[in-house]
C-alpha cells in the first residue's frame, strides 16, 4: 500500500502527534452552531461549509449501514411515477433496486406506483450484498421496536392513512402485505459485480440509492460505472446518496441526461442528508444554481 499524503496523514492526526484537525472540527461546529441561519445563504459562509466537507470527508470512516425510512423521499417516489407513465406502454416496467436493505425502499415504489398506476404490470428485482438483510426484507415484517437490521424510525414519515395501506398486523410486528411483497425477486448481489447484468438483465428503472456515499470515491465510481450497464436503452438510473463530485464525473463521462423535472424538490427532499451536512461525510450541500455545472450536480435522476 502506498505511503499516505501528507495532507491525509494529517486529517487522521498522524502528524505532530496529535488530532489538531479534530479540535479544529469540533471548534468549528460550535462556530457553524451558533450562527444565525440566514448567514448560511452567504457565499463566504457556504465556502466555509464546502471546506469543512471536504476535511470530514478526508478523514470519514466510511461503511454501509442498514438504516432507511419508508416514502423517504416522496418527491423522488413521484418523479418515479410520472417517468413510469412515459415508459408504461411497454408491456410491463423493469425496475431494479440495488443495495435495497431491509426493504422500505422496494416496497415504497411499489405502494406508491401501484396506488396511481394499478394497471401497471411491475417486474422488480431487489439486491443486496448482505444476505441477511435480503431475507429480512424477503419477509416484510417491521417491528416497532428497535432490532439489530431495523430501527423504529423507519415509519416516521408515514401517515396512519398509509400505515393501514401498505402493513397488516402481525404478533412481531407490522407486516407489508401480500400483494407488494409477492411482486419481488430477491437476489444477493454486489453492485459491483461486473457479471450483475447477466443476473438481473438489462432494466428500464435503476435506483443505486443512497449507499454508493459509503464507499471510498474511488470505489463507488468504478461500482456506478458498472451499474450504469443495467439501463436498457432509453430508460432512467436514480442514484442519490453519493458524493456529488463522483456522479457528475460519471456523468459527464459517460454523457448522461440529467432530468431537470424536480430536481431540487427531490435533492431537499431527504432531510438526513441535508440536516447532515457539513458536519457528516454523508451530507448533501446545498443546492446552487450559481455554479455553472448545477444541473448536472445537483441531479440525481438521469436519462441513460
Amino acid at each position: 500500500m502506498p505511503p499516505r499524503s501528507v495532507a491525509a496523514r494529517l486529517v487522521h492526526g498522524t502528524v505532530f502527534g496529535g488530532n489538531l484537525v479534530g479540535a479544529y472540527l469540533r471548534l468549528s461546529r460550535w462556530i457553524w452552531g451558533h450562527l444565525p441561519r440566514r448567514l448560511a445563504a452567504f457565499a463566504p459562509v457556504r465556502s466555509y461549509g464546502h471546506f469543512v466537507h471536504a476535511l470530514v470527508r478526508l478523514r470519514a470512516d466510511r461503511t454501509q449501514s442498514h438504516g432507511t425510512f419508508f416514502l423517504r423521499n416522496r418527491p423522488e417516489l413521484k418523479l418515479m411515477c410520472r417517468i413510469s407513465d412515459r415508459l408504461g406502454r411497454r408491456a410491463s416496467l423493469r425496475i431494479a433496486v440495488l443495495a435495497c436493505s431491509t426493504g422500505a425502499e422496494v416496497y415504497s415504489i411499489l405502494w406508491t406506483m401501484r396506488s396511481i398506476r394499478p394497471d401497471l404490470k411491475i417486474t422488480m428485482m431487489a439486491g443486496d450484498i448482505s444476505k441477511d438483510a435480503l431475507e429480512f426484507a424477503r419477509k416484510g415484517i417491521y417491528s416497532l421496536n428497535r432490532i439489530d437490521l431495523q430501527d423504529p424510525s423507519i415509519f416516521e414519515r408515514l401517515t396512519d392513512e398509509e400505515m393501514r395501506e401498505m402493513f397488516e398486523a402481525e404478533a412481531d410486528g407490522l407486516r407489508i402485505k401480500s400483494w407488494l411483497r409477492e411482486a419481488v425477486s430477491w437476489h444477493v448481489i454486489d453492485a459491483g459485480d461486473p457479471t450483475i447484468l447477466n443476473v438481473l438483465g438489462p432494466q428500464d428503472i435503476v435506483v443505486a440509492n443512497r449507499f454508493l456515499c459509503h464507499m471510498d470515491p474511488e470505489d463507488a465510481e468504478r461500482c456506478l460505472r458498472n451499474i450504469a450497464q443495467l439501463v436498457d436503452r432509453g430508460g432512467y438510473l436514480f442514484v442519490s446518496g453519493i458524493d456529488l463530485d463522483v456522479r457528475a464525473k460519471v456523468a459527464q463521462d459517460l454523457k448522461w441526461s440529467p432530468v431537470l423535472d424536480s430536481m431540487e424538490d427531490i435533492h431537499e427532499g431527504d432531510p438526513c442528508l441535508r440536516n447532515h451536512w457539513p458536519w457528516h461525510y454523508t451530507g448533501l450541500e446545498p443546492f446552487d444554481k450559481k455554479r455553472q455545472d448545477w444541473k448536472v450536480r445537483y441531479a440525481s435522476v438521469f436519462a441513460v
